[in-house]
């Protein structure tokens, strides 16, 4: 397997909690953020979900806190799809500042939702590889 996808974020003065640490729900933002790079890196946009009638679903995030971020601070946070068997894939993201020091971890489960039947997709690997143009990011 190559490299995860990785996407750089400035962390934004507004992203901060009271003690000047960036809020925790913006963990997950960040998360979100890098998992919709990663599908658009590999030519999935919620568009093209939407018209083929599915979209992935969250089912499981575990978020554990290393480092703090601030205000400034950039950080670069990854996306590696794992795929298994069945209904379900995971998703690891790592959170590294610039400077490599690794500040936090996300590890999901995840689906891919039929949009009509409101159950979730048999191989969601086999449609992500039909809708994939550059299957390289998503590991397929």
């Amino acid at each position: 397997m190559g490299d995860p996808f990785t996407v750089r974020i400035a962390v934004r003065g507004y992203e901060l909690d009271t003690q000047g640490h960036l809020n925790q729900a913006v963990y997950l933002q960040y998360a979100e953020h890098a998992r919709w790079e990663c599908l658009r890196a590999a030519g999935i946009s919620q568009d093209r979900l939407i018209a083929t009638g599915v979209g992935p679903v969250a089912l499981e995030v575990t978020l554990r806190y290393l480092r703090e971020l601030r205000g400034g601070d950039e950080v670069d946070v990854s996306c590696e799809f794992r795929w298994g068997e069945g209904r379900t894939f995971r998703i690891e993201q790592d959170y590294r500042r610039s400077d490599g020091t690794q500040v936090a971890t996300v590890t999901g489960v995840g689906g891919l939702l039929d949009l009509s039947t409101r159950r979730l997709v048999a191989d969601p690997r086999a449609r992500f590889r039909e809708l994939a143009t550059d299957p390289g990011p998503l590991h397929l």
